[in-house]
């Protein structure tokens, strides 16, 4: 079994090797790093589409008054597929969720060292927050050259970190 699920997260992730960089439309890094993952695991429903693109404005989009801005969706999304990776089809209890916690913060450690910051306009170079940002965003090439990278790695490292977890539960 362990060798099926490692062999779909390579599959998973040279599909997306080609994929990703050629999309145009529906880019959401949240999404699209959570989705793939499920599907990789054999879990999908739209309502997990649904659930992923709000996150996407609300966190990686999001500026706050003080000028703090959320994580990109690369981030979000690999912190969620954990979640259902480590809780398998059952409610998590409190010791799996301080392990999910644990690893969810060494994720987004992880994705620090690499990338050199979790917030989205810091990775990407703009401001999702407004309307302009995200159209010049959008025309810039930016998904194409930068963030893809992110989806495609957060894939594979959330399957570094759970590696066990889905030996023993998917």
């Amino acid at each position: 079994m362990e060798n099926d699920i490692n062999n779909k997260f390579d599959e998973k992730i040279e599909n997306l090797k080609k994929v990703l960089p050629k999309m145009r439309k529906g880019v959401n890094c949240c999404e699209l790093t959570l989705t793939n993952i499920l599907d990789v695991l054999g879990v999908d429903s739209y309502m997990f589409h649904n659930l992923a693109m709000p996150l996407a404005g609300g966190f990686g989009g999001y500026k706050a008054k003080n000028g703090w801005q959320g994580a990109c969706g690369a981030v979000t999304g690999a912190c969620a597929a954990i979640g259902v990776i480590m809780g398998g089809d059952k409610k998590m209890d409190d010791e799996q969720m301080a392990i999910a916690y644990l690893k969810a913060s060494k994720y987004c450690t992880d994705f620090e060292e690499e990338f050199g910051s979790v917030v989205c306009s810091k990775l990407c170079g703009y401001d999702f927050s407004t309307p302009a940002g995200f159209t010049e965003y959008s025309k810039s090439g930016t998904w194409e050259s930068k963030c893809n990278i992110f989806v495609i790695w957060a894939v594979d490292h959330v399957r570094k970190l759970t590696r066990k977890d889905l030996k023993r539960k998917w």
